[in-house]
């Protein structure tokens, strides 16, 4: 099985404000790849929650494609800041927000799509060191 990592963030200038993430997408210890993101296009009006939910879709999907006919066989572990995105994602917390709850439907069907996923929180400090926001 191919082992993957996803350390991912996200936020908006004002919340809500204007939307942008980043993650990184590590194979072993190699980083894979790195994306940085905005969500001009769905104006000013993004959430924090939303940021860290549209940024981790973004990074499943791109991992999604890069393993399209061997998702079977990819163990991937999530890592994010948001223990909101983090415990919603792996159902140990209610989708209290409407708004969220595409999103959380979404990534969650993300993720389960995959061999093996584990979800981890780690602290704010690991996501300024390995993205820089």
């Amino acid at each position: 099985m191919e082992t993957f990592q996803i350390v991912f963030d996200g936020g908006s200038k004002g919340n809500p404000g204007r939307g942008y993430g980043s993650y990184v997408i590590y194979q072993g210890e190699l980083p894979m790849v790195e994306q940085q993101l905005t969500f001009d296009h769905l104006g000013d009006a993004i959430t924090n929650n939303q940021a860290e939910y549209m940024t981790l879709i973004h990074a499943l999907e791109r991992l999604a494609l890069e393993r399209a006919g061997a998702l079977g066989q990819t163990s991937v572990t999530v890592m994010g800041d948001s223990l909101l995105v983090i415990n919603q994602v792996a159902g140990r917390w209610k989708v209290k927000n409407i708004g969220l709850q595409p999103l959380q439907q979404r990534a969650k069907r993300l993720i389960e799509a995959f061999g093996r996923h584990e979800l981890t929180w780690h602290d704010r400090s690991n996501s300024v060191r390995i993205l820089g926001h």
